[in-house]
């Protein structure tokens, strides 16, 4: 979640947007959408309320949930933070759902707050971000995200055929999209000895902190060719650091994610290229997997969906994979 606008957040409050209260007898009891009865109600908790990225993945369920009518109910905390989120996720299991959609915030924080919606019968799916131990959950629907970080190498390789020093500014760590598509980058420049990579730095989710990172880097290594950044807040905060240190005319920058800011970004010229995922479809299929399971059907455990490489050439001919910012 990984997982995406130029300011820090929308702010949105988590808990002004309060899920309804299933009307069940208990935890997974509201009936059946296609048997005529009760419709089923899922949460589906974003990692970040306000991002593109999750609002695109939002339009998903809720298109797959008048499918399948099913009542869905969305709400996501200010930042991409455990902290935040448990809570909302302890509203959600005195809430009762059927279901629980939900972008985990970290690999093991978020297991104890999750694993007791799965104890208390409420059947769980993982969409975008996953956990160490995602046992309890019937599914997990997520972005290639080691392919897509091979897909970012490759587009700063074609820029750069003659190679070059290479750095990766990620979000955080704990977070299993970001390490994932590190992996995949940097597995994918290991086996091009022309390029060396630069030891990944964090930017925390802070622009300001990805512009430091990068102007800094410059001192030590002016011969800089290449960015990875792998979310909008550490692709932007490159951009704006190379914009200090006049260095946008030389450096290949590869961001994740496209939401209108990293689109406008590579309009203008200061992102090169843009590694989209498909919100829209983790959200549709997630919310399938998890009405199979409610259903007594078999869930596919594990899907994994593309990507798109944005560049300005082909940008007119992608715009379904722009994300959205309303559904």
């Amino acid at each position: 979640m990984n997982r995406s606008t130029t300011a820090k957040m929308a702010a949105i409050s988590a808990l002004a947007l309060g899920l309804t209260a299933c009307g069940g007898d208990d935890a997974g009891g509201g009936g059946a959408a296609a048997g005529g009865e009760e419709a089923y109600e899922v949460a589906f908790v974003q990692g970040v309320a306000g991002d593109e990225f999750y609002i695109t993945m939002q339009c998903g369920i809720e298109e797959a949930a008048e499918e399948l009518g099913v009542e869905v109910t969305t709400q996501g905390a200010q930042q991409f933070d455990p902290a935040l989120q448990t809570p909302i996720v302890d509203s959600v299991v005195a809430s009762s759902p059927d279901g629980l959609l939900i972008a985990p915030t970290d690999v093991s924080a978020m297991y104890r707050p999750i694993k007791a919606a799965a104890d208390a019968g409420i059947t769980v799916g993982l969409v975008d971000t996953t956990l160490e131990d995602p046992s309890m959950a019937v599914t997990q629907v997520a972005s290639d995200n080691e392919g897509g970080g091979a897909a970012a190498f490759q587009a700063i390789q074609e820029a750069n055929p003659d190679g070059g020093k290479v750095l990766v500014v990620g979000h955080e760590p704990g977070i299993s999209t970001n390490e994932l598509r590190i992996k995949g980058f940097l597995d994918a420049l290991a086996e091009d000895p022309k390029f060396t990579a630069l030891p990944t730095q964090y930017a925390q989710n802070e622009v300001a902190e990805g512009a430091r990172i990068v102007t800094s880097t410059l001192q030590a290594h002016p011969d800089l060719i290449g960015i990875f950044g792998t979310n909008l807040f550490a692709a932007e905060g490159a951009a704006t650091g190379l914009r200090q240190a006049n260095a946008a005319d030389r450096v290949t920058v590869v961001g994740f994610d496209a939401g209108p800011a990293q689109v406008e970004a590579l309009e203008n010229g200061t992102v090169q290229a843009l590694v989209a995922q498909q919100p829209a479809e983790i959200g549709k299929q997630g919310l399938e997997q998890v009405v199979a399971a409610l259903n007594g059907e078999e869930p596919e455990a594990e899907i994994q969906t593309g990507f798109t490489i944005l560049t300005q050439e082909n940008l007119a001919d992608n715009q379904d994979a722009v994300y959205r910012s309303d559904c």
